[in-house]
């Protein structure tokens, strides 16, 4: 569908993200939307070579297979795997693109979408909770893709609008409206995959749309809040 407006602001600056999932997450309406052509094994790829066990604290290790959120700490969760494939499929990130992880948590999909870009690309995941940020950035270092990084969010402030403009952007915490801030971090064609109120929506760039952006829906979806600073 095409979007009728470019929306409000939305309530949250770089909050829990990945690391924000509530239990009930990742039922999808529409599930036979969400597969980009070729997206789909790029991405089991990417997962494959960043086992979601490396990113736990050591007592929810053992629970790494269970298709649900984790706790990590904070009140926050590492995102069911079903849900991080599904939305990392509809975001199609090609190797060499600058991505921004809105609350990178724990770093798991920062370290996946690292795979996902190749050493040609970069992403920067932005967390709000300080204690997630030491923790996720150490678990991306040592996944081994020095591409990638994680870093505080600015108070505030959604995303990282001074390192834009980015490819592609995640976020997996629940937006009230179109998070217009990260609209405009996008580059020309750029794709943002963010959940608003209770709809996982993809949105693209296109500055020959009347709005300049063109939204399709993809499933109804429950997360916590994206948070303010």
């Amino acid at each position: 569908m095409s979007w009728a407006g470019r929306g409000g602001r939305a309530g949250g600056s770089g909050g829990s993200g990945e690391s924000g999932e509530s239990g009930e997450s990742g039922e999808s309406g529409e599930s036979g939307e969400f597969v980009e052509s070729g997206a789909s094994g790029r991405v089991a790829a990417a997962m494959a070579a960043q086992p979601r066990d490396r990113f736990l604290p050591r007592s929810q290790r053992r629970r790494a297979g269970y298709d649900g959120p984790l706790d990590i700490g904070h009140g926050q969760t590492n995102s069911q795997p079903r849900t991080v494939r599904a939305m990392l499929e509809l975001l199609d990130v090609r190797p060499g693109q600058r991505v921004l992880d809105v609350g990178s948590g724990s770093g798991w999909t920062t370290a996946i979408l690292a795979e996902l870009v190749g050493p040609t690309g970069s992403v920067l995941g932005v967390e709000l909770v300080p204690e997630l940020v030491r923790t996720g950035a150490g678990n991306v270092t040592a996944a081994g893709v020095p591409w990638a990084r994680v870093r505080q969010a600015d108070p505030g402030v959604l995303g990282a609008p001074d390192d834009g403009p980015f490819d592609r952007v995640l976020v997996s915490a629940m937006a009230a409206t179109l998070p217009v801030e990260l609209v405009d971090q996008l580059g020309p064609h750029g794709i943002l995959v963010v959940p608003v109120h209770g709809w996982m929506l993809r949105v693209e760039r296109d500055d020959e749309a009347p709005d300049g952006v063109v939204v399709t829906r993809h499933g109804a979806y429950a997360f916590v809040p994206l948070i303010t600073g």
